[in-house]
């Protein structure tokens, strides 16, 4: 497929190159710190599905609207492979958003990863699925008392960066970056124009000589 070609590229630029070609493209912060991973050394990458979390509420809890509802409304149902199903935090990034239960469902659809900007639980379980997974950390304890699922396919803030559903999401262990579908083959052939260019620059370093009396 077209975007296991494009993951493989990504992958191989690098989380900083990628953001710093997003900086030449364009002037909004796009950039995502680093996060936690049951597997560091997956990469995640793909078009985003959004789920918008909000503090919990008794009475705007829609019986009926839990998180299977949200999962299959955001990624589509069947849903369409190679999506990264994107949480925001609902102002509670220190809490679970779900764990490995919630998210067996999507070991099986063709799943890019999971980006949450809130914790998950169930580690060990994570890492033995098929799609990437990174958040603020693991959890024990279920936080569904505290955050709820709310909205779906609308755009949400995860650590400061706007991800509209349909932008592309880059993540590895030096932290993330989202790119808006648009831009995406600009900003490929500018971190490839960016990774010459460093290549280049490291070479002239390791052939400096030290001026006397330096």
């Amino acid at each position: 497929m077209e975007d296991d070609t494009l993951a493989q590229k990504a992958a191989r630029l690098g989380c900083a190159t990628l953001v710093d070609a997003m900086n030449r493209v364009h002037g909004h912060r796009a950039h995502i710190p680093a996060m936690s991973s049951p597997d560091p050394l997956r990469s995640l990458f793909g078009p985003a599905a959004t789920i918008s979390y909000l503090p919990y509420r008794e009475d705007l809890a829609a019986e009926g609207n839990d998180f299977r509802y949200y999962f299959y409304g955001a990624l589509g149902n069947p849903p369409g492979a190679g999506q990264v199903l994107v949480l925001s935090s609902g102002g509670h990034a220190d809490v679970s958003h779900g764990g490995g239960t919630k998210l067996a469902r999507a070991d099986s659809t063709g799943l890019a990863g999971v980006l949450a900007d809130g914790r998950l639980r169930d580690f060990g379980q994570l890492r033995g699925y098929s799609f990437a997974t990174w958040c603020r950390g693991e959890a024990v304890r279920w936080g569904g008392d505290t955050v709820m699922p709310y909205a779906c396919a609308v755009a949400v803030e995860i650590s400061g960066v706007c991800v509209s559903p349909g932008d592309y999401i880059y993540m590895d262990s030096a932290g993330g970056v989202v790119i808006p579908s648009a831009s995406l083959r600009r900003v490929l052939a500018i971190a490839e124009d960016i990774s010459a260019e460093e290549a280049e620059a490291a070479k002239g370093i390791r052939g400096e000589r030290a001026q006397p009396g330096a």
